[in-house]
């Protein structure tokens, strides 16, 4: 299980600006957010600077069906249970409590390797990577939100050792053929988290119902208009080329950051964690 690298412009980043108050664990690392500024000549003499230039959106259009199949749940009440008093301290924001679920030999790893400082203390490194003291109260609801997930999967780096969120299992062929034949890149699409998603004319969840979806990749389109109503809607392509508007937390990116879990002494620990911040 290793982190996707994907688009300037991702279905993460649309996620974070659609749904500010989706579950933090299916957001994106902050590598994956639009880059400030962009690449080309040196800037004018005189007049404001002139804005980056972005590669034009490809047109909507039908598309084959790439169908996924949902991770399952790991079927460990132990994990369970721990699932659920790691969300109960982050409620409370106990961060003693959450240094004795962090294990020791933490790891964080980036594209570059492990970038856990191993002189300090395991919650000092994990604190880093999620921005656990941010003001806005931020890292906490991240914890919440992996700990909210039933889903895991094994980290072929590390032995007895299980990551999380778990990705969808699909075929890789088929998946690198739909972003060809769309003229797309990988950032651009999400797979939907549940059966039979109701896809509406405009992004209110009273408005007339286009068609229903299944449980496979959809194409997110940016949408400038403002998020209104309580419950958020995210554009997308669906695969007959209408466009449309689904819940956002209906969709889910690929390549969001991992947290990982092993047990030590028979009791569970965060043992590390994949993305976060960039150095």
């Amino acid at each position: 299980m290793k982190p996707r690298v994907i688009a300037a412009v991702s279905v993460a980043a649309l996620l974070l600006a659609a749904a500010p108050a989706l579950s933090q664990g299916q957001l994106p690392r902050p590598g994956q957010l639009p880059p400030a500024g962009g690449q080309g000549g040196p800037p004018p003499q005189r007049g404001p600077a002139a804005p980056p230039q972005q590669p034009a959106a490809a047109a909507p259009k039908p598309y084959k069906v790439v169908a996924i199949t949902a991770p399952a749940a790991v079927a460990d009440p132990s994990f369970e249970a721990f699932r659920k008093q790691l969300n109960t301290v982050a409620e409370k924001k106990d961060r003693k409590a959450l240094a004795d679920m962090v294990s020791k030999s933490f790891f964080w790893m980036g594209e570059k390797g492990d970038k856990a400082d191993k002189k300090k203390p395991g919650i000092e490194n994990f604190a880093k990577a999620i921005s656990l003291d941010a003001k806005d109260g931020s890292g906490w609801e991240m914890v919440m939100g992996f700990a909210s997930d039933p889903t895991a999967a094994a980290y072929p780096e590390k032995k007895d050792t299980l990551c999380a969120p778990a990705e969808p299992t699909f075929d890789d062929k088929e998946f690198e053929a739909l972003i060809k034949a769309t003229g797309t890149e990988d950032g651009d699409w999400g797979f939907l988290t549940q059966p039979n998603v109701e896809m509406r004319a405009a992004a209110q969840p009273n408005s007339p119902v286009v068609e229903k979806l299944g449980m496979h990749f959809v194409r997110v389109m940016e949408d400038n208009s403002p998020p209104s109503g309580d419950t958020p809607m995210i554009r997308i392509v669906a695969p007959s080329g209408k466009v449309g508007f689904i819940p956002a937390d209906a969709v889910s990116p690929l390549g969001s950051d991992s947290v990982c879990y092993a047990k030590e002494g028979g009791a569970w620990k965060i043992a590390g964690f994949i993305g976060g911040e960039q150095q």
